[in-house]
């Protein structure tokens, strides 16, 4: 589709490598969010499993093919590689799986993206080996991602992690973080000098914020991004990025669920808005009509 110009970058969030062809089509300023997860589900195997076998080969080579392939389609737009984010009961699921995991009453708060690295990093270090060799062979369009932030020391030990991996020996790589828990926003200023962008996750900040499981039939009237505790988080991060001149852009769902949300995130000062593909073409008009009114130039204009 032609678009309008925009300030405001438009990305799409994708899930599953081989749509990526079709979305690539979309005239959208590159991924805002590739999740992991589906790469790890297509092996079947717990990571540590796979690791005891022998399989680090294999592992590596479904995570570069997944993430060549998304590369290889969108390139030059960058593209934001998320790492792996399971929960406790779903790696339990994968063959394997019940020799690696303990029990956890409430997985969505319990071993997961940053701690995960750091309690496991055999495993982390060898979705790094995959995104260093995509990196490698010239799809320097792929950004790094980590979710599921809680401490400053934790984002400095995955950026450690990272760094003895080499991908930092490349002055071209960034290195993204997400913000979905409330104290990425009380300290920013501690987690933003770790990173060259931030991408809110507006579905754990909003549960998090509001205490509300966002999966819970009864709660789910009172589960709104909207809501001004939410919006207040959004106008802390959105300041501190602006001090520190950092990326800040949003993959949850809060902009594809909510449209009229989106005028706000322009306002903001948001850089990019990343989006489900469904929701692409109208969230360049949305985005468009939003920068009209508050008087922000396009590109076209500058």
């Amino acid at each position: 589709m032609d678009r309008p110009p925009t300030r405001t970058r438009i990305y799409i969030n994708l899930s599953f490598p081989e749509l990526s062809a079709k979305y690539a089509k979309l005239s959208c300023d590159g991924v805002g969010i590739m999740r992991a997860e589906f790469l790890a589900l297509s092996l079947a195997t717990h990571p540590d499993q796979i690791i005891a076998e022998g399989g680090e080969e294999k592992f590596i080579d479904t995570f570069a093919q997944g993430l060549e392939k998304v590369a290889r389609d969108f390139f030059p737009r960058p593209v934001t590689y998320r790492t792996l984010d399971l929960k406790s009961n779903e790696y339990a699921g994968l063959v394997g799986g019940d020799k690696f995991e303990e029990r956890e009453e409430n997985p969505m708060l319990g071993l997961r993206g940053c701690a995960r690295y750091l309690a496991s990093p055999a495993s982390f270090r060898l979705e790094l080996r995959a995104v260093k060799r995509v990196r490698e062979s010239g799809l320097t369009n792929v950004r790094l991602m980590v979710p599921f932030v809680r401490f400053p020391r934790e984002l400095a030990e995955c950026r450690n992690i990272i760094h003895e991996e080499g991908l930092f020996a490349d002055p071209s790589f960034e290195f993204w973080m997400m913000a979905e828990v409330p104290s990425t926003i009380f300290l920013a200023d501690e987690f933003l000098p770790h990173v060259s962008g931030v991408s809110i996750g507006s579905n754990d900040l909003t549960q998090l914020i509001l205490g509300i499981d966002r999966d819970s039939r009864k709660l789910a009237p009172s589960f709104d991004e909207r809501d001004p505790a939410v919006q207040k988080a959004l106008e802390i991060l959105a300041a501190a990025a602006r001090r520190h001149s950092k990326q800040l852009s949003i993959c949850g769902d809060a902009p594809s669920r909510h449209p009229e949300m989106v005028e706000r995130l322009v306002a903001l000062g948001l850089t990019a808005i990343s989006v489900s593909p469904e929701a692409f073409a109208r969230t360049v008009q949305l985005v468009a009509d939003a920068e009209a009114r508050l008087g922000i130039p396009n590109p076209s204009s500058v």
